[in-house]
């Protein structure tokens, strides 16, 4: 297994190649079944995506639902709605009590699936429904993201990373100078939070703070900070955890000590609250937060149901080049018994991944398309902030793809929400998390 925490390009030079989505081929025909023959229920599992006008975050998915149903009679498809936050626990009971559905939107970098699940079968590959043709209008690097042992085990729907967003109207409020093409030092930064926070109404509170943003396994917005000196969580072989290293402790320390030691920073910084934090740097009734850090979703929002003036940044850099987190998501199909059922799945997941639906999905929902093709179509020409964060995708390094890796991620959040509530010391908490992180990598 390969070291995953490297430098991807995500947008690579264009193929060219139009796909089919509709028609299962190549490979072993008894495998791939007809789709055709079957009749009866496909459940998919979805998080909540772009509102509609009635605020309905499952719109896009219920309607293409509806569209194949009129297609393909005798097929109903469950559409079962599950807040992202949930995603992962709940498909781990799915998982441990054999009832999972036919289609979830996860990866298998192990922190809902993982590698073993692939060993032990519960995952299915789609080879058989894809031509060569087909495979070369993905992006090659999101195809590698669910190819395991030379099998492909997910359709690849979207690619994001991680960026600043910065509120202009409270920098102008201010007369803070945002950083110039959105790249700074660490230092700018915190000079920045700090001429951010102030008293509005001179009540001798703070009212607007520099910066915020949560801690929470699965979620990785403060770690691009982390590693801003250098460093990854793992050595390269993946056999022991390196975030003990001093350069990394240091960097989790100056992200904790805006709230411990700068008070530029509110007291929710490193809570677990992810919609209460976007609520206060986006809802108009708070902008009590200037900078934080979000994945390529909150985007959309902010030009949306959140309408922001607001810039897109890199992370700070230090001593090494600005970094940010990115990773691929797609969907992947659970194992099943009814070969004519797994290509009908098979086929509707083609469906709901077509050039038109991925140009739809980065259009409205704030991620890059992993097909060639839908990049081809522009979906970005009039979105100067989504085209700053594409700029971005040369900065991108991969979460370590390990079969532990929740387990992992566990253990070293836990430790980091212990460093932001002052109970311990990066050091301390990195020193913890070492021992717990090592067995699992035995």
């Amino acid at each position: 297994m390969k070291n995953m925490w490297k430098k991807s390009a995500l947008l690579v030079a264009s193929l060219g190649l139009s796909a089919s989505v509709l028609a299962a081929c190549s490979g072993d025909s008894e495998e791939a079944g007809n789709a055709e023959e079957f009749k009866g229920t496909i459940t998919i599992w979805d998080g909540p995506r772009w509102p509609d006008k009635d605020d309905n975050k499952y719109h896009w998915l219920e309607s293409k639902v509806a569209e194949y149903e009129a297609e393909h009679e005798g097929i109903d498809i469950e559409l079962v709605q599950v807040p992202w936050a949930e995603m992962g626990d709940k498909l781990g009971v799915a998982i441990g009590g054999k009832s999972w559905p036919d289609i979830a939107p996860v990866d298998i970098s192990g922190s809902s699936v993982s590698i073993d699940h692939i060993e032990q079968g519960v995952i299915e590959p789609l080879d058989a429904f894809f031509s060569d043709e087909e495979k070369g209008d993905f992006y090659e690097n999101t195809l590698e993201a669910y190819t395991y042992e030379d099998k492909l085990y997910g359709i690849p729907n979207s690619i994001t990373l991680h960026t600043m967003l910065l509120n202009l109207d409270l920098f102008e409020e201010k007369g803070v100078t945002p950083p110039e093409n959105g790249k700074w030092t660490y230092d700018e930064f915190l000079e920045a939070a700090k001429q951010l926070t102030f008293d509005r109404d001179s009540d001798g509170k703070t009212d607007v703070y520099g910066f915020s943003t949560y801690v929470l396994p699965g979620y990785y917005e403060t770690w691009p900070f982390f590693f801003k000196n250098g460093g990854s969580p793992l050595n390269e072989d993946m056999t022991e955890f390196t975030m003990d290293d001093p350069k990394v402790v240091q960097a989790i320390q100056d992200l904790a000590d805006l709230k411990l030691e700068h008070e530029v920073a509110p007291e929710t910084l490193g809570g677990a609250d992810v919609g209460g934090t976007f609520q206060a740097w986006a809802n108009e009734e708070q902008r009590t937060v200037a900078m934080q850090p979000w994945a390529t979703w909150a985007i959309g929002a902010a030009q949306g149901k959140y309408p922001t003036n607001f810039m897109v940044a890199e992370y700070p850099s230090a001593d090494s080049d600005a970094q940010t987190i990115g990773g691929v998501g797609g969907w992947i199909m659970f194992h099943q018994e009814d070969a004519n059922k797994k290509a009908a799945i098979a086929d509707f997941m083609k469906y709901i991944s077509s050039t038109d639906e991925q140009f739809v999905m980065a259009q409205n929902y704030g991620i890059f398309p992993a097909r060639i093709s839908a990049s081809e179509k522009d979906p970005f020409k009039d979105n100067p902030e989504m085209t700053r964060a594409m700029e971005m995708s040369d900065q991108v390094v991969m979460l370590p793809r390990h079969p532990e890796w929740k387990k992992i991620d566990e253990a070293i959040q836990s430790q980091l929400q212990l460093v932001f509530n002052g109970e311990k010391t990066a050091e301390e908490a990195m020193a913890d998390a070492k021992k717990v992180v090592d067995e699992l990598l035995k």
